[in-house]
């Protein structure tokens, strides 16, 4: 693809993504000043500060998308969509408290501006009000893979913790991670759409795939731009990674192809000295060196590939604008830079 015919795929998937992030802010603002009557004006504050911080909205875009890609679009469906954004930023606020971090999409995070007791309730109000609107508008069904997810993420932060400075995580761990952490929760956005719009249990089956791969692929890129990626566009401090001793695929492929000695170094850098300056840029030279950066890219772009042959079912003709969208994301996902 030449860069011109990237650009112009870009330009249709901004407009495209726009005509759905209207009706779900809309549907967010009403939700929001509707169940938070008569509350806290602290509350108030708080979740408006949360949810409407910016953001790409990619959770509740995909609850819409798939939705209709399976025949249903209607105004319930964008507070239904809208429910992934809040257990997003719910999973967020909880995030930067456990990470200690102050910033969040470059400006302060819930936690440095609020407090941490009001940020963690702000997060459980988030989570609780996301479980109220997905059991009222899908039932069972659509609560139980909410809920598996939401279980998973948690499963994956302990497996997560576990792995802390050990550079013998095995990578079949690490993929396990990914998947709990950001894979399910993807894949029940696409799947709790489709199962709104009463899609078939095999379009459930490769929506659910196009999910879990999305939200994998969307994992690694984003811990290579923890080391490549420059904080004015991803509103994160870059080597954060690094600093909380998270071994990721760029490094754990660096670390395939080197010495024993190499590896014995790098171990030693993790658990003793990660969070000097210097550190940082010897464990990029030493990624680089060894292409794990190239090569957690190329994984992305499978998995990318794989996430688009499972919608190959649809059919292109019918349904060309929706497919627009969830094809587009996939090679944003590549692209992106923050």
């Amino acid at each position: 693809m030449n860069k011109n015919t990237s650009e112009q795929n870009q330009n249709v998937l901004s407009l495209l993504l726009k005509e759905i992030h209207t009706p779900i802010d809309i549907a967010m603002r009403e939700d929001i000043s509707a169940s938070l009557e008569g509350c806290d004006p602290d509350l108030i504050e708080i979740i408006n500060y949360a949810l409407f911080g910016g953001g790409k909205k990619v959770r509740p875009v995909l609850v819409a998308a798939c939705s209709r890609l399976c025949g249903r679009d209607d105004i319930s469906l964008y507070r239904l969509a809208s429910a992934f954004e809040y257990l997003h930023v719910a999973s967020l606020v909880h995030d930067d408290i456990i990470d200690n971090a102050s910033k969040r999409r470059g400006r302060l995070s819930l936690a440095a501006k609020y407090g941490q007791e009001k940020a963690i309730l702000a997060g459980d109000w988030l989570l609780s009000r996301s479980m109220f609107i997905i059991a009222e508008l899908t039932g069972p069904p659509g609560l139980s893979i909410f809920c598996k997810a939401t279980e998973g993420m948690v499963n994956g932060e302990f497996l997560q913790n576990r792995y802390v400075r050990d550079i013998s995580l095995h990578e079949e761990n690490y993929f396990k991670i990914i998947e709990c952490k950001t894979g399910n929760l993807i894949a029940s956005a696409c799947q709790v759409g489709a199962l709104y719009a009463g899609a078939d249990k095999q379009q459930l089956a490769n929506i659910g795939l196009y999910g879990q791969c999305l939200g994998s692929a969307f994992q690694i890129i984003d811990d290579i731009l923890d080391y490549q990626g420059e904080e004015k566009n991803t509103g994160k401090t870059v080597g954060n990674d690094l600093v909380e001793g998270k071994i990721t695929l760029p490094l754990l492929r660096a670390l395939q192809k080197s010495s024993e000695n190499e590896r014995l170094e790098v171990e030693r850098l993790i658990r003793h000295e990660r969070e000097l300056p210097q550190t940082y840029q010897k464990i990029f030279t030493f990624i680089n060196t060894y292409q794990g950066f190239e090569s957690a890219g190329t994984t992305a772009n499978e998995l990318i590939e794989r996430a688009k042959n499972s919608l190959s079912l649809f059919d292109p003709a019918q349904h060309a604008e929706q497919l627009s969208i969830l094809l587009g994301l996939a090679d944003y996902i590549l692209a992106r830079n923050k």
